[in-house]
């Protein structure tokens, strides 16, 4: 990503490209508003290739760190597994107790870690409708 500065430059001469537009539509120069046009179309193809690219990328980094997760999960409940099934073998009844107490604690956050999993998967969705939606709208203001 682009340093604040540098976006701003950018912006400003994006602002001036508009303004000499505007001017040149003013004096009806013709060749200056297809010359710019152009400059535009192109500057359009060109951000939604990087768009597609960053989403892309977004995207990969996203399912690896979802891998990752998955899997540092499953090895959390295999480990908790493992360790319920080596107590089943043993026999007091005040262990067992307490073994069925850290159990239904377990799983309590098990359901907690699925819930808050469902919160973000639809925080996500919601971020990327909205995302979407104010793409679709520069694309219009930029016709």
């Amino acid at each position: 990503m682009k340093p604040l500065s540098e976006q701003l430059s950018d912006l400003a001469d994006r602002a001036k490209q508009a303004e000499d537009t505007v001017a040149a539509a003013q004096a009806k120069n013709r060749a200056a508003l297809q010359s710019q046009r152009e400059r535009l179309k192109s500057s359009i193809g060109a951000a939604t290739t990087r768009t597609q690219a960053d989403t892309t990328a977004a995207q990969e980094e996203m399912q690896s760190w979802w891998d990752e997760t998955r899997s540092n999960i499953h090895d959390r409940f295999e480990a908790l597994r493992a360790k319920r099934d080596e107590h089943r073998a043993e026999r007091d009844l005040q262990k067992a107790e307490n073994r069925a107490d850290d159990a239904e604690l377990d799983a309590a956050d098990a359901i907690d870690f699925a819930a808050y999993a469902i919160d973000e998967a639809e925080y996500a969705v919601v971020d990327a409708v909205i995302a979407r939606a104010d793409a679709d709208d520069l694309v219009l203001q930029q016709s």
